[in-house]
């Protein structure tokens, strides 16, 4: 099988052929830490950590750059006299790594922050200069543009004209060209706080927004690389510019350009601007993280996720079903079958998961898998059983989705559950051989009323939560 990616630039699925069969090379656009991430950051990053798990399976390596924008125009205007702007972004970076961490993604390759790669910034925007797309400000303010004029492909990702183009406004249009020209380098302001700014050869000044992506992917990366990955909102103007500038430059640049849909909330994009955003610490400390992943990862990654209440509610049954059959499975085999290490996944699984990442179809073989197993065991067919509950484990080991490793260990909380309900359990089976049926009665109900469902088979009784 070949795997293919949706590439975006194309506008259509591609066979996926890397650079490196030995290493893939991957580059998302990681946050703007100005404030917490919302549900929707968690979103876009849940995203690529699923493809980068896939093609680590597929390829063995896969080199996972994910930047920090730590100086921008939004975490300077978010800083305060309390909070200098440096140390705000510090705080929210630590907020943003929680958050990811909390449902399992994980850490990247390389987690350079803007602030760290000026110079390779600068070398770019001299670069640019000295090739005639770039041009400083007449006025001797310090900024720098990017003449969209004097590159014939610009528009090409996002497949426009200049002319149908918006201005840009991530700078002062003082020194400007053409409304569409975009700052490089940005000159300081008196306003600003004096420990943002740089030296450079055109004056003390910030880095552009678009120039420092450019800049980190090609220093942690290289100048060509296979995955460009970010949320659909960054296509125009970041992505477009990030790819203007690289390719102008003279790098090769991406070779896939792969984005996730966004969150929406009443068919509404989910964004900070807007105010109709969900932090991602309020919903984790709501939920269980694996049905925040779950729920997150269920629909796939381009398309638009309108998250409700019930979002949660049907992840968590989907993972109840999973588990049930992961806690049976553990309890009525033989103790013996162990942990296979090599097992191969399901061609239907694997089929899914190549076609662009199919997740939700992917899910949909987890859970015709677990019910193939749930069926022999009723049947008592250990062989199929076993196999199932291999298949079901390697699957979720891929989709980072480890109810395996709760149903086998537990942490104190549940042990200290199963003592007390074991014991209850105990006692109805003596009321009952006591033929204190009344006893066992009222065993049995207040077990019930607690929400525990019991499971009477010939290998003795089991129980588990309902839900």
């Amino acid at each position: 099988m070949t795997l293919r990616l949706y590439d975006t630039r194309a506008q259509q699925l591609r066979d996926f052929v890397p650079l490196d069969p030995e290493n893939i090379t991957m580059y998302v656009c990681g946050p703007t830490v100005q404030s917490g991430p919302h549900i929707g950051h968690v979103r876009a990053a849940l995203s690529f950590d699923l493809l980068r798990r896939w093609l680590t399976h597929r390829y063995g390596r896969v080199t996972f750059v994910r930047n920090v924008t730590d100086i921008d125009d939004k975490v300077l205007a978010n800083a305060t006299d309390a909070e200098p702007w440096w140390a705000l972004a510090y705080r929210m970076e630590q907020e943003f790594t929680a958050a990811y961490a909390g449902i399992g993604i994980l850490a990247p390759t390389y987690e350079p922050r803007a602030t760290a790669c000026v110079p390779q910034m600068q070398e770019m925007i001299q670069t640019l200069l000295e090739r005639g797309h770039a041009y400083p400000a007449p006025d001797g303010s310090g900024d720098v543009y990017f003449d969209v004029r004097s590159w014939a492909d610009y528009g090409s990702l996002t497949n426009q004209s200049v002319d149908a183009m918006e201005a840009a406004e991530d700078a002062d249009p003082r020194g400007k060209r053409n409304p569409q020209d975009f700052a490089l380098w940005k000159g300081a302001k008196p306003d600003e706080q004096a420990d943002a700014t740089w030296q450079s050869p055109w004056g003390a000044g910030r880095p552009g927004w678009h120039i420092e992506c450019s800049a980190m992917s090609k220093r942690y990366l290289g100048a060509e690389f296979d995955i460009h990955g970010g949320g659909l909102d960054l296509r125009f103007p970041h992505h477009e510019n990030e790819l203007a500038q690289s390719t102008a430059a003279g790098d090769g640049f991406a070779r896939y350009w792969v984005h996730n849909g966004l969150v929406t909330v009443g068919g509404q994009k989910m964004s900070k601007s807007l105010g109709n955003f969900t932090l991602a610490r309020e919903v984790l400390a709501e939920h269980d993280p694996l049905v925040v992943r779950y729920a997150l990862a269920a629909a796939h990654y381009r398309s638009s996720l309108d998250l409700s209440e019930s979002s949660w509610t049907e992840a968590e049954a989907a993972l109840g079903r999973i588990r049930t059959f992961i806690e049976r499975a553990l309890r009525v085999l033989p103790k013996t079958f162990g942990w296979a290490e090599k097992t191969p996944l399901p061609v239907p699984f694997v089929a899914a998961m190549d076609d662009d990442l199919g997740i939700p179809q992917a899910l949909g073989v987890v859970h015709e898998t677990v019910r193939a197993g749930n069926a022999a065991l009723d049947a008592g067919d250990s062989e199929s059983a076993m196999a199932a509950w291999h298949e079901v484990r390697a699957m979720l080991d891929v989709l980072g989705l480890d109810v395996t490793r709760a149903a086998s260990g537990g942490d104190a909380q549940a042990s200290a559950l199963d003592a007390l309900v074991q014991t209850m359990i105990t006692q109805r089976a003596q009321a009952r051989a006591d033929k204190d049926w009344a006893a066992a009665d009222r065993i049995r109900d207040a077990i019930a009323a607690a929400g525990i469902t019991l499971e009477d088979s010939p290998a003795g009784t089991h129980w588990s939560i309902d839900g």
